[in-house]
């Protein structure tokens, strides 16, 4: 019998999910959890609910749940705030993902002779997804964090897993992105991504300037798990206080191609 809490619907192909089984009420609770991500400061009731795009009440229920549960907490002022349980989910994902176990001493290798800041991102579709970063001297907070998300079309990393897949899925890729620039420096016409995307075909790595963060400099190589599927990337990111553009590139390309094939396959 079917329940008010699932949802009408066939089987969908692109993730192996059959919608009839889809769940509303974990969906919603998922939904108040995700509203931090563009909200990352304390919440009212009513401003979390709003975020979530779901009614007072709804939210009232759902925010007790996980308050009991700790994947929410209070903050200073009262506001709701995520809690440190979900740090923990964090931490089986990461244990329970074989690439990063086996990604971590290539990337704490490449760190030491690299001296820059050594990240694997991980591809996922319109976004990559910061798995492990290792900092260097100096960094902007939010960047020394994993589990950043960044537009692929505007990543290095991104445009590097872009440039292994074929011409169609690029495009299809490039239509379905929300191309608002991170910095005044981010390419967000398809025609300028492309170009970026086939010089990352022709030289086995992407390279972008101050597109993510103003003063960065930074290339990546794909990951690959076989041809035409990318995993994601491994990046060094650098200052251009410090490099130019040319330098940057001619010292670390090389780098990062040699540990992105050592962990492909």
């Amino acid at each position: 019998m079917r329940t008010d809490d699932e949802a009408d619907g066939g089987a969908d192909p692109r993730g192996g999910v059959d919608d009839r089984l889809f769940l509303q009420s974990v969906a919603r609770a998922l939904d108040v959890l995700e509203a931090f991500a563009a909200s990352p400061h304390p919440m009212s009731l009513g401003e979390l609910a709003e975020a979530a795009g779901t009614n007072k009440s709804a939210a009232q229920r759902i925010a007790q749940t996980l308050l009991a549960r700790g994947y929410l907490d209070r903050g200073r002022d009262g506001g709701l705030v995520p809690g440190r349980r979900i740090l923990d989910r964090s931490f089986d994902y990461l244990r329970t993902n074989p690439l990063i176990e086996r990604a971590m001493p290539v990337l704490v290798d490449l760190r030491k002779v690299a001296n820059e800041r050594v990240d694997l991102s991980l591809f996922d579709d319109l976004t990559t997804i910061y798995a492990v970063r290792l900092q260097s001297k100096r960094e902007t907070f939010y960047a020394t964090l994993a589990g950043r998300r960044v537009p692929t079309f505007a990543s290095s990393g991104g445009r590097a897993c872009l440039a292994q897949l074929p011409d169609g899925t690029v495009d299809d890729i490039l239509a379905r992105s929300d191309r608002r620039p991170l910095t005044r420096k981010t390419l967000t016409e398809p025609a300028k991504i492309w170009r970026k995307v086939k010089e990352a075909r022709r030289d086995g790595y992407a390279f972008a300037t101050e597109e993510a963060l103003i003063g960065e400099v930074v290339l990546s190589a794909a990951v690959l798990a076989d041809p035409g599927r990318p995993l994601g990337a491994v990046h060094i990111a650098g200052s251009l206080s410090e490099w130019s553009t040319e330098d940057f590139r001619k010292r670390f390309a090389p780098l990062a191609i040699e540990a992105a094939r050592a962990l492909s396959g």
